[in-house]
Formats: C-alpha cells, sequence, structure tokens
C-alpha cells in the first residue's frame, strides 16, 4: 500500500514538473521574458555595484539580538503560532466566555503536544531503539539516512509557473471589474473568487522560486548581494500585483514568508527582520484602518489601534457566538471545511456568516479554532490543534535536520498561514491543498525513515 501510495505521489509530481519546466523553457525563449529579465539583470548589477550599498547597515546592527539563542535560531518555532494567538487574545476589548477559555486551553495545550512532543518520536538517530538494535550490523553503521531530495530546477520551473498562473488571472480578473480595485475600491465587490483564487498561487509560487534562489546561493553560484535583491524584487513584484487588487491578507503572507525563508536561509540579519515584522504590523493597522474609514464604519477621531483593537474583538465575538451554538460535538461535522470546494453555493466564512443569524452575503473571520468548533466542537478543537501543531512541527525538525532550502520554504508556507489563520481560520481551499501537500511530503519522508530502519 505505502509503495502503491508513493508510485502514485511519484507519478503526479513526474507529470507537473514536465509541464511545468515546458512551460518555463517556453516563456525563457520568448521576447517578453528576455526584455523582462534584461531589466531585472540590469537593475541587479546596479544594485550590487552601487556605492550607497555600502551605507546600509551590515548584519551586526544592532547585534545584541543575536546573542540570544532563541531570537537567532528559533524565532520561527511552531509555538511562535500560540505566542501570536495569545497576543491576539490579550488586544481584545472585552473578555472570551469561561466555555471558550477552556476550548483555547484545550487547542492550546494540543498544539503544544503535537509541535513539540509528538516530532521528538521521529528522526532520532542517536536514541532510536531500532538503531541501537542494529549497532552490531557494521552495514547498517555505514549507512546514513537522507530525506527526500527536491530537484532545484523541478522547484524553479514549478514556481515560475504558478507565479505565472497568477499574473494571467490578475489580468483576467482586472478585465471582469474593467478597472484596478485599489484605484476604484468599489470594483473589488465585483471581484469573482473563480478568478482571484488563482492569483493568490503566487504566493507559494514565490516561495518556491525563492528556494530555489537560496540553493544557488548555498552552492556559491549568486552572491549575498544578489539573493538579497532577488528577494526583495520577488517581495516588490507580488506585491504589486495584490496590491492593485485591494488585498492586505496576501501581502502579509508575502511578506512573512520572504523573512521566513530569509531568517533560516541566513539572508536576512535578526534586525531585517524584526523592522520587516514591524512593518508588516503596520500595515495590518493601518490598510485596516483606512478601509474602514473609507466604508465610514470608523470615524477619523479613531486611532488606528483602537480600530485594529476594534476589529480583534469583533472576530473573538464571533467565536464566542460560534462556541455557543457548537457545543461539545460541533453542528457541522466537515461540511464546513467542504463548502470551501470551489462551486459550493455559500463559501465557509458565508456560512459563518449565516450560522449566527447575520446576512449570508458577509464574510466572517471565525479564527483559527473557530472552524474546528464549528466542525466537531471540543473534540475538533483538540484534534485540529494538535493535528497543525504536528505538520509544523514535523516540518520544522526536518527543516532543522536538512537545511534544505525546498523544505524551509514549505516550512515558511505553511506557517505563513497559519499566524494569518489566527485571525481568518483556515479554511481557503488552496490554503487546505498547500497543508494537504505538505503533510504528504512529510509523511512520505516518515515512511522512508521507517523503511531504512527495518533495512538495518
Amino acid at each position: 500500500m505505502n509503495s502503491e501510495f508513493s508510485d502514485k505521489m511519484s507519478s503526479f509530481y513526474t507529470i507537473a514538473t514536465y509541464f511545468s519546466k515546458f512551460f518555463t523553457k517556453s516563456f525563457k525563449k520568448s521576447l517578453l521574458f528576455t526584455i523582462i529579465f534584461g531589466i531585472g539583470k540590469f537593475f541587479e548589477t546596479q544594485w550590487v555595484n552601487s556605492y550607497f550599498k555600502s551605507l546600509y547597515p551590515n548584519e551586526n546592527f544592532l547585534s545584541f539580538f543575536k546573542k540570544n539563542k532563541i531570537i537567532a535560531n528559533h524565532l520561527f518555532a511552531p509555538i511562535i503560532v500560540i505566542f501570536l494567538f495569545a497576543i491576539f487574545l490579550i488586544l481584545s476589548l472585552n473578555p472570551v466566555s469561561l466555555s471558550l477559555q477552556i476550548n483555547i486551553a484545550i487547542g492550546f495545550i494540543s498544539f503544544l503536544i503535537g509541535a513539540l512532543i509528538l516530532p521528538s518520536y521521529f528522526f532520532n538517530d542517536e536514541n532510536n531503539k531500532d538503531i541501537e538494535a542494529n549497532e552490531a550490523n557494521e552495514n547498517f553503521k555505514n549507512k546514513k539516512f537522507s530525506f527526500i531530495k527536491f530537484d532545484d530546477d523541478d522547484i524553479y520551473s514549478l514556481g515560475f509557473c504558478l507565479i505565472l498562473v497568477g499574473v494571467i488571472f490578475f489580468l483576467l480578473s482586472v478585465a471582469s471589474v474593467g478597472g484596478i480595485p485599489l484605484i476604484k475600491p468599489s470594483l473589488r465587490y465585483g471581484l469573482k473568487p473563480i478568478l482571484t483564487m488563482p492569483v493568490f498561487l503566487m504566493i507559494p509560487g514565490i516561495g518556491l522560486v525563492a528556494a530555489s534562489y537560496l540553493n544557488k546561493f548555498k552552492k556559491q553560484l549568486i552572491s549575498r548581494s544578489q539573493i538579497r535583491f532577488r528577494f526583495i524584487l520577488l517581495l516588490a513584484m507580488s506585491s504589486f500585483f495584490l496590491l492593485a487588487l485591494g488585498y492586505r491578507t496576501p501581502i502579509i503572507a508575502i511578506l512573512l514568508m520572504i523573512i521566513i525563508i530569509g531568517y533560516y536561509g541566513k539572508i536576512l540579519a535578526i534586525w531585517e527582520i524584526i523592522i520587516g515584522a514591524l512593518i508588516g504590523l503596520g500595515i495590518i493597522i493601518g490598510v485596516g484602518y483606512f478601509r474602514s474609514l473609507g466604508e465610514l464604519m470608523i470615524t477619523s477621531n479613531t486611532s488606528p489601534f483602537y480600530s485594529f483593537q476594534s476589529r480583534v474583538d469583533f472576530t473573538l465575538h464571533v467565536l464566542n457566538l460560534l462556541n455557543y451554538i457548537s457545543g461539545d460535538f460541533g453542528i457541522k461535522h466537515g461540511a464546513l471545511t467542504l463548502s470551501s470546494i470551489p462551486g459550493s453555493e455559500l463559501g465557509p466564512r458565508m456560512t459563518i456568516g449565516q450560522l449566527i443569524a447575520w446576512r449570508s452575503e458577509v464574510t466572517v473571520t471565525p479564527t483559527l479554532i473557530g472552524p474546528m468548533i464549528v466542525e466537531f466542537g471540543r473534540f475538533g478543537v483538540a484534534i485540529g490543534m494538535g493535528l497543525i501543531g504536528f505538520i509544523l512541527g514535523i516540518g520544522y525538525k526536518i527543516l532543522q535536520k536538512t537545511k534544505d532550502s525546498f523544505y524551509i520554504a514549505l516550512y515558511a508556507i505553511l506557517l505563513t498561514y497559519t499566524i494569518l489563520g489566527i485571525e481568518t481560520g483556515i479554511l481557503d481551499i488552496h490554503v487546505i491543498v498547500y497543508f494537504l501537500l505538505g503533510s504528504i511530503i512529510f509523511l512520505a519522508n516518515i515512511l522512508k525513515y521507517k523503511k531504512f530502519i527495518a533495512s538495518g
């Protein structure tokens, strides 16, 4: 069964990479590609040789941050999800109910078990009893387990095609509403999800291309200055398209993902990461504030931070209501997640709006545990948070052991959407697919390791 599953996934990967390489090579031969990348190469050269670059603070600027081992090495460990979720709760203007407090505590404990305890049973060469039992086997002693390796060209071509798909659907989305939503905000309400959802594919696409560049940097094929420029270029390009559609969360996703990849790839200094995080927070507060002003939800006398707190408070009020109506065992039993499939009458966030007796046309953010409560109640929170914790925990352990660029990007994508999901929940079909694919890759490594141990 394991062999059959592995063969099917291998076939799917082969087909996907074959077509992505074909389209990448075809596009590279086009005049448009030559012009775009020629311009990019020119500015990259100017960046690398710029005099002003020498005025920029080096990575040792504010070096006291590097003295802290957690900040220097484990800033984006899975436990950051619990830390940020706790801050999210603290920012609320009103307390949550006792019943919800119990559910949140169950969720936190389950997540910590999944992220910190369960991964400790995997990939432990020095403590594994099976390895100790095979110590007398000289052939086994000389063996070394290797995680599944993905070809750099495959990763780049897949990422490139995802970005290309995102750009194409961006143009289709703009054409469908007859303008750019950023310039005319009312157009945003006319955007069709079937056209905008593929635009978000450029986010993992950017992550895979960044992983490819990181691998080239590790092989010393490009310099640190070059890869930093390419990271900035990827961030700026993707932010332009997403901002033009009037979206805020995807821009935060791009920024956070690039920061995580840069952190574990040793591309960004600690102080740059902290400033980047502050910029991200500023975008969240600032864009939310001006959007609320534009929609007449607040007055100009309201402070931006208070408007942010009000948003947090509203989201937790929604969670309180969902907790009240769902009980111990939930009410949807999987139907909410299935509603994320394209073609469903109501999307998951609209379904949540309907559940709490609001208009079904309104999309409502339910927090990370909201969907779990609605689906299976308290039991769902325990299982769901434990599962997310385990996926991130095993992904982080593989990242730490391999330092592989692909696993850094994969972990960055999954952690990014988990952090964003603290408010929005993990409900979008493309995000669910990312977690599913990540789980399959991690499971394949676990099965390979079990087979390696058994072969001793």
